[in-house]
């Protein structure tokens, strides 16, 4: 691991599983630097300290809400990308309305043991089908398919958005409906032919054991997540749950991300690494 400095990465740095396409890995930029972390960590500490000293559920939710409304406002009053915070804020809120209809605390708890429940199943079903997400997604970033599709679903809708110009006098209806069919077909056909591109990776043996593997670690981390913690939230050890979170989140990621990035990067010698290419690139 190359960066465990303490700034902030600037918007140009790839963050979270964008660091999986990068050459070289940092720990700061993979848990989205100091503010990323300490917006993730933050809430769940609050709640699990609140819980601890006081045992008043209502003073510990107040607590963990305020601190993540607080996140976005200092991103708002910045003028920083809010995105992150908000969606750490919509995930405590959710807790926080669980467990305060329940009046139980650990119910705080319970949407991420449901969110590493259906990731756990979402990356096995993957692996069996031979679609492993570790390799969608770094194949996605690394040919920039990924930001090809959004650009282009960008473009058809500010297409859609713009009416159609009347025919001009030498030009006659035919014609325009014409143009636009072809138009059309052209899209179709290169879309297929961008897909079989990217998709080639799949037909790489090499390849495929790799990001299977990484794969599986992945669905090994959420495993162990609910293996742990799942017992805690049944017998309502709320203290406890609570500490068991905050270990295996943040620090659980970014170890799962780093074994992962050391499974997938790329080999930096030509020689393998044109040995590693389709028949028709190498």
């Amino acid at each position: 691991m190359s960066d465990v400095s303490g700034t902030a990465p600037d918007d140009s740095t790839p963050q979270g599983m964008k660091v999986l396409a990068a050459d070289e890995f940092s720990v700061t930029d993979a848990v989205g630097g100091v503010r990323g972390l300490l917006e993730s960590v933050a809430p769940g500490l609050v709640f699990v300290v609140l819980f601890v000293i006081t045992e008043d559920l209502r003073t510990t939710l107040i607590g963990s809400i305020a601190i993540s409304v607080v996140a976005v406002l200092a991103r708002v009053v910045q003028r920083a990308p809010v995105t992150p915070a908000l969606s750490g804020l919509l995930g405590v809120g959710i807790g926080v309305l669980w467990a305060w209809r329940s009046g139980d605390a650990e119910d705080y708890f319970a949407l991420g043991l449901w969110t590493n429940a259906i990731y756990s199943v979402g990356l096995l079903l993957s692996i069996l089908v031979r679609w492993p997400v570790v390799g969608v997604v770094v194949e996605g970033l690394r040919s920039g398919f990924i930001e090809q599709l959004a650009s282009d679903a960008k473009n058809d809708d500010a297409s859609a958005a713009t009416p159609d110009q009347a025919p001009t006098a030498g030009e006659s209806g035919t014609d325009t409906a014409r143009a636009g069919a072809d138009d059309a077909e052209g899209a179709t056909a290169r879309s297929p032919g961008a897909f079989a591109r990217w998709a080639r990776w799949r037909h790489d043996r090499s390849l495929m054991r790799r990001y299977q593997a990484a794969t599986w670690l992945w669905v090994g981390m959420f495993v162990l997540r609910l293996a742990v913690q799942v017992p805690l939230y049944v017998t309502g050890t709320v203290g406890w749950l609570g500490t068991a979170r905050l270990v295996m989140g943040i620090p659980l990621f970014a170890l799962t991300l780093w074994v992962t990035w050391l499974l997938v990067r790329r080999d930096r010698s030509p020689e393998r690494a044109a040995a590693s290419l389709p028949q028709d690139e190498a």
